[in-house]
């Protein structure tokens, strides 16, 4: 498992450079198209869709992506403002409360909403923020792998108080508190180089955010570990482990990118309000 698992991260690494730093935009573009169909996919089997729903589902979310593209370069960037805003208050104001009251929703167009303002947001926060640059996508990227990746070893190695033992019994207080500490590491060193990032965009972001970099920083933090939760507990509601098997010893789309979908969008919105 453990081999499964490196290989396919060092395979998708490999991928996300190329497609990041080499592919022309109308490709990468058709990349984050075609990893949110297949999320959708993954979303529409956790809601625990019938066959031909399921398909009817994605069909449905290529639709929406494709109408909201169009909408976008009619009106400029409202809609795509009116798409982050409806995320952004997703994850800080409603998901908390789902997590807290462990809410189990049945309701099959409720979930497909939910989907919705999962997937959607991130595929357009994806293709906005590789627009921006590809460093500036990358960097902010890197702090969910950073963060999550320090909340595992700190979490095994001093993890003793639980998280959120009845959504993901793994998950701990102290594993919290590394990904807290790795991310203030990282602030502070991309704070000291940001006047040499070859992404003149990225090192733009990070001075004009000044004071607000790091507070930045810890809310993506806590976003990301929001994301990770939110998506176990959907996991847990459908009786799943991943939330599908494209990625071997990874699951699926959607448990690579849970953390992505609760911080990038906020992100891609902090820089259209700056442009």
């Amino acid at each position: 498992m453990l081999r499964a698992r490196l290989l396919t991260a060092s395979v998708l690494l490999v991928l996300l450079a190329l497609l990041l730093f080499r592919a022309p935009a109308s490709v990468w573009q058709g990349a984050v198209l075609v990893a949110g169909l297949v999320a959708s996919w993954e979303w529409a089997g956790l809601a625990r869709f019938p066959g031909a729903s399921r398909l009817f589902y994605v069909l449905l979310t290529g639709a929406l992506a494709g109408g909201l593209s169009w909408a976008t370069a009619q009106e400029s960037v409202v809609w795509l403002k009116v798409l982050y805003v409806l995320s952004t208050l997703f994850w800080i104001l409603l998901v908390p409360l789902w997590l807290a009251r462990q809410w189990r929703v049945e309701s099959p167009a409720m979930l497909a909403l939910t989907g919705w303002l999962v997937i959607l947001p991130t595929g357009f926060a994806l293709v906005g923020l590789r627009m921006a640059g590809p460093w500036t996508l990358l960097m902010f990227m890197a702090v969910v792998w950073l963060s999550d990746t320090a909340a595992y070893f700190a979490g095994r190695a001093l993890g003793r108080r639980k998280l959120a033992p009845a959504i993901s019994p793994g998950k701990t207080w102290e594993g919290v508190a590394g990904a807290v500490f790795a991310v203030l590491l990282y602030a502070v060193v991309l704070g000291q180089w940001a006047g040499g990032l070859e992404d003149s965009a990225a090192g733009q972001i990070i001075r004009a955010l000044s004071t607000g970099w790091v507070p930045l920083l810890l809310l993506l933090t806590a976003l990301g570990i929001e994301g990770d939760l939110f998506e176990s507990w959907i996991k847990r509601c459908a009786g799943v482990k991943d939330s599908g098997t494209l990625l071997p010893g990874h699951g699926g789309i959607l448990d690579r990118i849970d953390a992505l979908t609760a911080t990038l969008p906020l992100v891609a919105l902090l820089l259209l309000e700056r442009s």
